[in-house]
């Protein structure tokens, strides 16, 4: 929704206004998406929370960047405010950074001396005064366990990949049914032990609990060890605490480390142990576990989850939360009725993971520096050339943690992360414009991906294709930039970045959730954005679409020359034959040295010999007749000959059939993939010398004035079956079904026809999808690895898979 400069926006009764008179683009007039100032804004829109606790501030605060309208049943036209919600952590003992942080931020700003922000935790009380006499705003104190188990209950229903369980070292999510949610267990372990039995939205009763906790963990091990931190390092002892107090040697002789495991066991087996009972007793199936004392160590939940194991019997399973760190931050926010979630849904919330804070310590907080030549030093000083990660602060011997000399943690069972690397979870972009496509069959076991990374093998093999492509990509990067000093220095913070997320990854593969090729190339895709680089393969694509073009009068002559069987199977063999031009494909670029586009498409048609390594042919050919279809959604590919000679002519023939098309694409680039903005200006240029393209764009409305140079006297009686372009909400070579834009959503709800092109969209993601539709997945395969997994081919074998609604 677009509302006029100079008028306020009123959300609800109970919400502020925000006041857009006055704004102006702040910084670079030329960067994409730039920041806006609102100078008259003086509502308090309630952005900022914190959960203060003894060891650390949990911040979390909402940044808002565009306007959208929700439409629902209970409050039609509602404005909500999409933004991102950033997760950040403070050691509490170092306030004075976390001041300055929301200070440099402007984060407390709000309604004069009026303004409040919420907070949880201990600290509520010892720092009012401190933020009073600081920032000048007054503390709102919110119930701790009100907001933990707010905050679960948000995190369960909002991140798909939230919960996992964690078993001798290895981390499984697990999806859970929302409707199946109630009742569970939270189990929070902070100096104590608190146990709540969740029962719904603020249902809950405190049920249980216990002292033992990290209280008395670091109690304890400060006395046993002399240590003075409250960190958890590697262990080697097997054996428990009272076998090694009775050997009758001196206590002395036994490292620290080897104490503190064993007290750390003793303790997290007490905790499993009584949270079983008492999930037993109330009759509950659902254990989650959060707290300060767990902070994602994999042996503190091995433990835990070995506990429930044991007394269960095998019947229950202990899980986890990846943003526990943050459940009473998080609910505090969501306490706070102005800051327009109040409709959010499940779908409309997208975890990205920008390298804006190190993983592994430091001194720079917040996923968004102050600019991007900042965002670069820094860069440059946190990851070395390579895939080396460093700390831009000094650090300890490379083989340590800093914390006492002990080995450098690691994702297995028995070792454990230090104190620096836990709570780092991604910014939530909110994005209230996305929906789940209405044509999945079944939306809840729905799984984009085909290719499994928890395979080490399958895991090795991708990132070794990912590294290998990226000195290329950046060239391309850099080019599209016009090759400047300022490009050159992007690029390459953004190799550092994306390699530095790939090493973290190898390192800990669930590190940023369950992971597949989907996450891996939108990951790469979203590194790049960072840098300012939109569109790297800009100028390759304008130069193929002119080539295709420029042959694609001579091919509709030829098309039309056919019977209509005819016509269909060549139509479908030149898409395949067209989908071979993808530079994400190392064995395609190869090609493309050998010949022009054009020699190596006809070199392609020529060489489609039936069957193919997947053929449906026949059966797509019995179903297809005039009116055979009411609206067809073409998923279209990459630029160049796979869209205009292969996907185009198709779409003319549907639409001489009688079928409504909508050519569904990218909203943002990838790769050399064609976006929604790009393809207006292709079927106008193609339009130019076909009727039936012309007339069904102008009903599409694709075309306004852009055939002025053709006379009226030339056109022919157009038909009215519109030709019609919507992006697909996403900006990746794959596309995840769950998450589409609001525009595509509506225009498939009267499609009975789904075509999937390309490797990306119908072969690494939705080769297993099931439709309530017609579905037809065609791709040329050039991946070896995928060919001998999916299909049991060979690269360049072809995959026509047509799946009617039964």
């Amino acid at each position: 929704m677009v509302s006029p400069v100079g008028t306020s926006i009123q959300r609800s009764s109970s919400r502020p206004l925000l006041d857009l008179s006055g704004a102006a683009i702040h910084g670079n007039f030329e960067e994409r998406d730039p920041t806006i100032l609102l100078p008259n804004q003086s509502d308090d829109i309630s952005h900022l929370s914190l959960d203060i606790g003894g060891s650390l501030i949990k911040l979390i605060y909402f940044s808002r960047h565009e306007e959208f309208l929700v439409n629902d049943k209970r409050n039609k036209s509602s404005p909500i405010l999409g933004g991102r919600l950033h997760f950040i952590k403070f050691e509490t003992n170092k306030i004075n950074e976390c001041l300055e942080f929301i200070q440099s931020k402007q984060l407390h700003i709000g309604d004069g001396d009026n303004a409040v922000i919420k907070v949880t935790g201990g600290g509520a009380y010892k720092f009012a005064d401190l933020f009073k006499e600081k920032l000048g705003v007054s503390i709102e104190k919110e119930d701790e366990i009100d907001c933990l188990v707010t905050g679960a209950n948000f995190l369960l229903k909002a991140i798909r990949h939230e919960a996992f369980t964690h078993r001798e070292g290895h981390k499984e999510f697990v999806q859970i049914d929302h409707n199946e949610l109630y009742p569970y267990l939270l189990v929070n372990i902070g100096s104590g032990v608190s146990m709540m039995k969740v029962d719904g939205d603020r249902k809950f009763q405190q049920v249980n609990g216990t002292n033992v906790g990290g209280g008395t963990y670091w109690g304890l091990g400060k006395l046993l060890t002399k240590c003075n931190r409250f960190g958890v390092v590697k262990m080697e002892m097997k054996d428990n605490l009272a076998k090694i107090i009775c050997v009758l040697i001196l206590f002395e002789d036994y490292r620290a480390e080897d104490i503190s495991l064993s007290l750390l066991r003793m303790i997290s087996y007490n905790i499993g142990q009584i949270s079983y009972l008492t999930a037993l007793q109330l009759g509950i199936k659902r254990i989650f576990f959060g707290g300060y004392f767990i902070r994602c160590h994999a042996y503190t939940m091995d433990t835990i989850s070995f506990a429930i194991q044991f007394w269960s019997k095998g019947g229950a399973e202990a899980m986890f939360l990846r943003h526990e760190g943050f459940l009473g931050a998080l609910g505090a926010f969501m306490s706070n009725n102005k800051h327009g979630l109040d409709h959010l849904m499940v779908h409309q919330l997208v975890e990205r993971f920008p390298m804006g804070a190190p993983y592994s310590g430091g001194k720079i907080h917040g996923p968004a520096l102050g600019n991007l030549s900042e965002k670069i030093s820094w860069m440059e000083k946190f990851v070395q050339k390579g895939t080396q990660i460093t700390d831009p602060v000094p650090m300890a011997s490379p083989k340590t943690t800093g914390l006492g000399g002990f080995e450098a943690p690691s994702s297995k069972g028995d070792i454990l992360r230090s104190d620096e690397s836990n709570l780092n979870v991604g910014v939530l972009h909110l994005v209230p414009s996305l929906e789940v496509f209405p044509l999945l069959s079944n939306p809840k076991s729905y799984e984009p991906n085909t290719i499994d990374l928890a395979d080490p093998n399958e895991l090795e093999y991708w990132f070794t294709v990912l590294s290998e492509h990226l000195p290329d990509l950046v060239d391309k990067a850099v080019a599209s930039e016009g090759g400047t000093d300022d490009a050159r220095r992007r690029g390459d913070a953004f190799a550092r970045e994306f390699s530095a997320h790939l090493a973290r990854l190898m390192e800990e593969p669930p590190a940023y959730g369950k992971l597949g090729p989907t996450n891996l190339l939108e990951l790469r895709e979203e590194c790049l954005r960072e840098f300012n680089f939109f569109d790297a393969y800009r100028t390759i694509k304008q130069r193929e679409n002119e080539a295709s073009l420029a042959v694609l009068p001579d091919l509709l002559l030829e098309l039309d020359s056919m019977n209509e069987k005819t016509r269909l199977l060549t139509l479908i063999e030149g898409v395949l034959a067209a989908n071979i031009f993808d530079w994400g494909s190392s064995a395609c670029v190869d090609l493309y040295h050998k010949g022009t586009i054009i020699e190596i498409y006809r070199m392609n048609r020529k060489k489609m010999q039936r069957p193919w390594r997947v053929d449906d042919f026949d059966a797509f050919k019995e179903r297809m007749g005039f009116g055979a279809h009411k609206r067809a959604l073409l998923f279209v590919d990459n630029s160049g000959a796979d869209v205009i000679l292969g996907m185009l002519p198709l779409a003319r023939e549907l639409l001489r059939r009688g079928t409504e098309v909508v050519l569904v694409a990218n909203s943002l680039p990838a790769l050399n993939d064609v976006t929604a903005v790009e393809l207006p200006k292709i079927v106008a240029e193609a339009a130019k010398h076909c009727d039936i393209l012309r007339g069904a764009a102008e009903a599409g409305g694709l075309l306004v004035d852009a055939m002025n140079n053709i006379l009226e006297g030339s056109r022919q009686k157009l038909p009215s079956i519109p030709l019609m372009v919507v992006g697909n909400g996403c900006g990746s070579p794959c596309i995840d079904l769950r998450q589409v834009s609001s525009d595509l959503a509506a225009v498939a709800k009267d499609a009975d026809l789904v075509i999937l092109e390309g490797m990306g969209r119908a072969l690494h993601t939705n080769y297993n999808a099931r439709f309530k539709c017609d579905t037809l997945k065609l791709a040329m395969v050039k991946n070896q690895r995928l060919a001998e997994k999916l299909i049991k081919g060979n690269i360049y074998d072809c995959v026509c898979r047509y799946e009617p609604l039964r």
